[in-house]
């Protein structure tokens, strides 16, 4: 879930890749990073924060140079030390390198365990730090060459920047689990980044998407790139992407992410209708599907609760207490609105619960004489392996509960979830999905 991004050929290389995790910050908010190389050097800041909080003018200032590649973390594997922020660099025999990582390693344990018998000193405790072992550690001659060896051992779903002094190497797994975009800059230079929404805010104009097990190289001195594909495709892009993810203006794998969630709203309506007097989304990532929910149905769409915008989002906090604080911090709703109504709420998913027992709760303390609550997603009863933080099925409410003990856990008036075939109408039946929190399906072996 994490952001990551690629800028080649622009003078204003880091203040570019600045904007563009501003604008994917949704996407990690534990800690950010960028590495600039000029040709000669890479230079790198990275520490714990929002964007906004750890670069201001006067650091952007010391990241000269028309490479850079940047980060925001959302930790899936590892700890919340600094240790684990990422560009990671390291000075090995061909140089400097600096690489950033969005996704999981599925075989990161196995891996780690064989270099550090080999006689690896591990600084974080991140996957990410294995990739770079591997290519240090080769004996081929060529960066591209021990990148190559390094793919074929690691398993698992990621996208990359590997930064040298004179190139960056972007590269998507072949199942192209998650995300990733190239873009041509105004300067004519070139971006790659985890969602579009980074391209729009830039001014960059979308090329395509890096397709499932390609290379991209972007080499000093040379102003077209050039594409390697690695391995066979086997496109399975993560329908959370859709479902949660990404910002409703980016568009992934050609479609746009928010008349999907709308989609997802109005099949959820024909599957689960209720007798009542509003639909009201939980914000933001609800907006969408009750929308549409609200069009199917009739039913007519308010905004009965009022998010407050400074706080970040409560899936992604790295612990439960930081995750119930944000919630009653975040969300707060308009009595006067609700107040003895029959009220359908649409939430995106439900994982642990507790979000959705703590939002049930606030609305009917605020005089909602009924809450129904829809969500625009099946059932979560797998964990993820691939860059979602769901690592234990204990963790997960509908691995453990029936709808409707989830339903008197959460103490809604009723409850309903989207179905698969559903969920998969509503992104198109034209490709495979990641369906693993779902259906159990662990593709990648």
């Amino acid at each position: 879930m994490c952001a990551i991004v690629g800028v080649f050929g622009d003078e204003q290389a880091s203040r570019i890749a600045y904007y563009s995790l501003f604008a994917m910050q949704h996407r990690g908010q534990e800690a950010t990073g960028i590495s600039v190389s000029d040709g000669k050097k890479i230079k790198k800041v990275k520490r714990r924060g929002l964007v906004t909080e750890v670069f201001d003018e006067e650091t952007l200032k010391t990241l000269a140079g028309d490479m850079a590649i940047g980060h925001n973390r959302y930790s899936t594997a590892g700890s919340e030390s600094v240790l684990d922020a990422q560009p990671i660099f390291a000075a090995y025999k061909l140089g400097e390198i600096s690489v950033v990582h969005n996704g999981n390693l599925i075989n990161k344990n196995e891996v780690r365990s064989s270099l550090i018998e080999e006689g690896a000193i591990f600084q974080s405790s991140m996957d990410t730090e294995n990739i770079i072992h591997l290519i240090a550690r080769s004996t081929k001659h060529r960066l591209q060459d021990r990148i190559i060896e390094a793919l074929e051992v690691i398993k698992g779903a990621y996208c990359l920047c590997i930064q040298s002094r004179t190139k960056i190497f972007a590269i998507r797994d072949r199942y192209g689990v998650r995300p990733f975009s190239l873009g041509r800059l105004p300067s004519g230079g070139y971006i790659v980044a985890s969602e579009t929404c980074a391209f729009d805010l830039i001014g960059a104009t979308f090329i395509r998407d890096i397709r499932p097990g390609e290379m991209i190289i972007f080499e000093k001195g040379s102003s077209e790139y050039k594409s390697v594909q690695l391995f066979d495709p086997d496109p399975h892009i993560c329908a959370f992407e859709y479902i949660y993810f990404a910002r409703p203006d980016s568009d992934i794998e050609g479609k746009n992410v928010y008349k999907i969630r709308e989609e997802m709203g109005r099949e959820l309506a024909r599957e689960h209708k209720v007798e009542a007097d509003m639909v009201v989304p939980v914000p933001d990532s609800g907006v969408g599907a009750a929308l549409g929910y609200s069009k199917e149905s009739g039913i007519p769409f308010e905004m009965g609760i009022v998010r407050n915008h400074y706080v970040g989002r409560t899936f992604i906090e790295p612990t439960q207490a930081r995750r119930d604080m944000k919630v009653k911090l975040k969300l707060s709703p308009i009595s006067s609105l609700i107040k003895g109504k029959r009220l359908v709420i649409i939430d995106d998913s439900i994982v642990r619960g507790t979000t959705a027992k703590r939002i049930v709760r606030i609305l009917k303390e605020a005089g909602a004489k009924e809450v129904h609550m829809r969500i625009a997603s099946p059932t979560i009863e797998h964990p993820c392996r691939y860059g979602i933080d769901t690592p234990s099925y204990k963790e997960l409410i509908s691995a453990n509960k029936s709808v409707e003990e989830v339903r008197e856990y959460i103490e809604a008036d009723s409850l309903a979830f989207l179905s698969i075939e559903a969920l998969k109408r509503s992104m198109g039946n034209d490709r495979n999905y990641s369906l693993v929190s779902f259906d159990g399906n662990y593709f990648i072996k």
